[in-house]
């Protein structure tokens, strides 16, 4: 989640560049039909009515089969898929709309029936770093239970045709703000990760423009505002090279075939690789607890497993400017801390922060973003007063802990919602 830096050889070539994303291309291909292959195999083998089904191995072999299925195949953008959230007993209908569209990304709502009229808007802004927006959906199905719900959808880069520009951290804090211009004013910001550092920057912007749409809170979850705090390694690995060494290695041109033919872009394969070589033995170990509850006929469990990876291994290209721009600005030189970030050429002064109330959460084993990283950003709010700053340190919370999950639901979200309510003009209550 938070815009990792991929673990490549010391060097590539050009032309090894070059073709990294049609040599992926190749490989998914293949291991399509392969997934396709071992599917077919694997209802044969577990299927009653031939012999196969009732040898010791075929039951064995039928459950690696559908293991290797799972893994290998193909993945496009998930659906958020929230119908329906259950409030004081009963099963609410969810509309979900498409709220404001632009070319790198679109402004989604989500609205539960029966909620009350002065419920706060909450404006979930959702990563840019390889995963879809809707790898927040638990963060959207617990807030919407009590709130007007907005997040930022944003597109896979390969999808944004060249002719629509480029996208980078300005453009990213620019729509931030059209985004918050369109929902309104005492609008709720969530930030998730990454993009804190843009969410507190466009905060800043509108505070010291005294914009009329700026946030009446932030809450920014393991979010990277200083990483030299317990530095993790992400931040090792983003240290560890120049912005050259990540512009010659890790940017790949989209093939023809796609929209955004031409688009330099950091590939999405390349993100997931980088997070799953950080816990490769973790990984390794929850595919073969798949294999083993199929081999049991525990369904349920399998099945946990299976919708945990298909979200995990959607992935999505984002444009090369903006990856390098936040790996330099972010992780190398500290820009925000520092106080030599800017925005379109202007300094983005966090000390005119003066009317946004802002909560900083963290994980207590957030192996992404350490402890201290995100609740720097009370202390460089110098211009706000005590009481509209608040920390919460998530016990036993590692990084999708704190968004998603039981830790969320019962011990974080509660306290986001009386920060919200607090610091608001809304109220949040459920409807009788």
């Amino acid at each position: 989640m938070g815009t990792m830096p991929y673990r490549a050889p010391e060097r590539r070539s050009a032309e090894e560049t070059e073709l990294l994303y049609q040599a992926y291309e190749m490989h998914r291909t293949w291991l399509n039909g392969a997934s396709a292959w071992a599917s077919i195999t694997a209802e044969f083998l577990s299927n009653p009515r031939y012999p196969a089904g009732y040898l010791g191995i075929g039951p064995a072999a039928a459950s690696a089969l559908e293991v290797f299925a799972h893994a290998a195949q193909s993945r496009g953008k998930p659906a958020f898929g929230i119908e329906t959230v259950t409030v004081g007993g009963r099963e609410r209908p969810i509309t979900e709309t498409a709220a404001y569209t632009r070319p790198f990304g679109d402004l989604r709502r989500f609205v539960r029936q029966g909620l009350p009229a002065d419920a706060p808007r909450v404006l979930i802004v959702a990563p840019m770093s390889g995963h879809y927006a809707t790898l927040l959906r638990g963060t959207v199905e617990r807030m919407v239970e009590n709130a007007e719900v907005f997040i930022t959808d944003w597109a896979d880069a390969r999808s944004v045709p060249t002719s629509e520009g480029t996208f980078d951290l300005d453009d990213y804090i620019d729509y931030l703000i059209e985004f918050l211009a369109f929902i309104g004013p005492d609008t709720h910001v969530l930030a998730v990760c990454q993009p804190s550092v843009p969410a507190l920057a466009a905060t800043a912007v509108m505070n010291a423009d005294k914009h009329p749409a700026r946030p009446a809170t932030l809450t920014m979850m393991g979010g990277p505002i200083d990483t030299r705090c317990s530095p993790t390694s992400v931040n090792d690995l983003a240290m560890e090279r120049p912005i050259a060494w990540f512009r010659h290695n890790v940017i790949a041109t989209v093939p023809a075939q796609y929209p955004g033919a031409g688009r330099r872009v950091y590939p999405g394969f390349l993100q997931l690789a980088g997070f799953m070589s950080m816990n490769l033995g973790n990984h390794l170990m929850s595919h073969y607890e798949m294999f083993k509850h199929l081999t049991a006929g525990d369904e349920a469990s399998a099945d946990a497993m299976k919708a945990f990876y298909e979200e995990y291994r959607s992935v999505c290209d984002m444009t090369a400017e903006f990856y390098l721009q936040t790996v330099e600005e972010v992780f190398q030189k500290h820009s925000l801390p520092n106080g030599t970030f800017t925005h379109r050429g202007k300094p983005v002064d966090l000390g005119a922060i003066h009317d946004t109330a802002i909560l900083a959460v963290e994980g207590e084993r957030d192996d992404i973003s350490g402890i201290g990283q995100t609740k720097a950003a009370l202390d460089l709010a110098t211009g706000l007063g005590k009481g509209k700053k608040a920390y919460l340190l998530a016990e036993g919370a590692g990084h999708y802990g704190i968004f998603n999950g039981s830790r969320w639901r019962e011990k974080v979200a509660p306290v986001v919602e009386k920060f919200i309510a607090r610091h608001g003009a809304g109220r949040l209550r459920a409807a009788a």
